[in-house]
């Protein structure tokens, strides 16, 4: 294994164990906050290590954190949250390169383009686990089928919009780091 390739899976571990350590200290803190951490995090995998270890993360943390005890009741939901993280971070990706760039029309359309990634997110999960999925899950209450209704509709969107906000404003900051640091 080359050293490349070593660096890119620490690297997507390390994002992967940073994504479960912010869902585990901040679970009592509500979904806006641990929402649009996960959000950035994921975000700032795909710009920071590339497409596929942003992919890793979306799709792997949504099952630790359930088996963890800081994901959803139902392991039913969980796929549809994978999936749903791997939409956002895959259409992030066309956005990776303008992140960094100085001009502000680069930075509106990487904002532009990471909100739709995020309504996209919001509508499939919203479709999937309102609609789809909730009305099959056998011995599900009718409060948790309400709870679960908000926490996928709009709140979605607004967690997703405070993640790619952080992530415009932290990338750039941790990219200039990670160059100054390698050229010492």
């Amino acid at each position: 294994m080359n050293g490349k390739r070593v660096i890119h899976i620490t690297q997507t571990a390390v994002m992967l164990a940073l994504l479960i350590a912010a869902q585990i200290v901040t679970r009592s803190l509500g979904q806006f906050i641990t929402g649009s951490l996960v959000n950035m995090i994921l975000l700032i995998s795909v710009f920071m290590i590339g497409r596929g270890g942003g992919l890793a993360v979306a799709l792997v943390s949504p099952f630790l954190a359930f088996f963890l005890g800081v994901g959803p009741v139902f392991i039913q939901i969980v796929p549809f949250i994978a999936v749903g993280n791997a939409i956002l971070v895959f259409i992030a990706g066309f956005f990776r390169k303008n992140i960094i760039r100085p001009g502000n029309k680069d930075r509106i359309i990487t904002a532009i383009g990471l909100a739709a990634a995020g309504v996209v997110k919001v509508v499939f999960l919203w479709i999937g686990v309102v609609i789809i999925l909730l009305p099959f899950i056998p011995g599900i209450k009718s409060q948790q089928v309400t709870a679960m209704s908000f926490m996928f509709s709009w709140p979605q969107i607004v967690t997703a919009l405070i993640g790619i906000l952080l992530t415009m404003i932290i990338v750039p900051l941790l990219r200039r780091a990670v160059k100054s640091f390698g050229e010492l």
